[in-house]
């Protein structure tokens, strides 16, 4: 079974729905990295290197902004605003932007030598962003991960993606012309700006989309990605099918036959007290016997102590 069937459909749907809220993102992210490297290029070569570099990390923060924003919106609203999911997004910058270049250096090299290692890296490294945002998981380790679900499905994340191409080439065939009359320099910086925030979105819905799909198929949460719940942000886990005795489960009975003068009790100690064992010599709950009288006796009526008798008698009264 394909766990990836319908997950453009899905994709669209969401793009659809949040339309306003994922494409206001990327247009806020696109055009304040293009003021930011416009201003830097005037300050010659080395202003144009600043330019090409913030250009870079704004497509990390892209990045994992969206992949964020798509997290937040699982559960049918968008529970975070938009400068609450870029602040959200900051603390993974780095991993990010580690993981993005040593992906772009490795896919680069398998294209150039044969083509298709190149392709299976595209593959097998699919999910690297999503899992640094979701599982918390570091730049190195995410590849790892990333492979662990791809495995047993790639055709089919291959196949996806494939579609997903075609559908960019498309765009920017569209939007190059509709831009063709414009002057180079603002058909170029449009068409990036334009096509950026419209695709971007799209592009993370269906790769988030396919992390979660994987995963659901039977890839597994891992003991590193703590905090993290399945379904995304504010979806609450389903109960956890764990073993008897787990997180909110009460212990199970103990076994009989436990610490003497300790009757067994309900399960795990819950519940109301147990009641006495039958009363006894050394019973629990049950006074000892009083001792026999000594010689000589001394001993009060009823058995209460403060009487004395000699031995012989003494019953006289005073």
């Amino acid at each position: 079974m394909n766990p990836l069937s319908g997950v453009l459909g899905e994709a669209w749907q969401m793009y659809r729905r949040f339309a306003g809220h994922l494409l206001a993102i990327a247009f806020i992210i696109y055009v304040a990295a293009a003021i930011i490297a416009g201003l830097l290029s005037l300050a010659g070569v080395f202003g144009s290197l600043l330019a090409a570099i913030v250009e870079l990390f704004a497509a990390f923060l892209l990045q994992a902004t969206l992949v964020k924003a798509v997290q937040d919106i699982r559960d049918g609203r968008a529970d975070l605003s938009i400068g609450e999911t870029m602040s959200s997004a900051l603390p993974y910058i780095w991993s990010v932007a580690g993981a993005s270049i040593l992906a772009g250096i490795g896919i680069t090299i398998g294209l150039i030598l044969i083509i298709v290692p190149g392709l299976w890296l595209i593959t097998i490294w699919a999910v690297i962003i999503p899992v640094i945002i979701i599982e918390r998981s570091g730049a190195l380790n995410s590849f790892g991960r990333s492979r662990q679900l791809v495995r047993g499905h790639g055709w089919h994340v291959f196949g996806t993606l494939v579609l997903v191409f075609i559908i960019l080439i498309v765009v920017d065939i569209v939007l190059g012309i509709i831009f063709v009359a414009l002057p180079l320099v603002w058909r170029n910086g449009l068409s990036t700006v334009v096509s950026g925030t419209l695709v971007a979105p799209f592009l993370a819905l269906v790769v988030t989309l396919i992390y979660y799909r994987l995963v659901g198929s039977g890839g597994g949460w891992p003991g590193a990605a703590a905090g993290a719940a399945p379904g995304g942000y504010g979806t609450p886990p389903g109960p956890a099918a764990g073993p008897q005795g787990g997180y909110g489960t009460p212990p199970p009975p103990p076994p009989p036959g436990g610490p003497a003068g300790y009757p067994p009790g309900g399960p795990g100690g819950y519940g109301p007290p147990p009641s006495a064992p039958p009363g006894g010599p050394g019973g629990y709950g049950t006074p000892p016997p009083p001792p026999p009288p000594p010689p000589g006796g001394y001993e009060a009526p009823g058995g209460q102590s403060g009487g004395y008798e000699p031995p012989g008698g003494y019953s006289g009264n005073r």
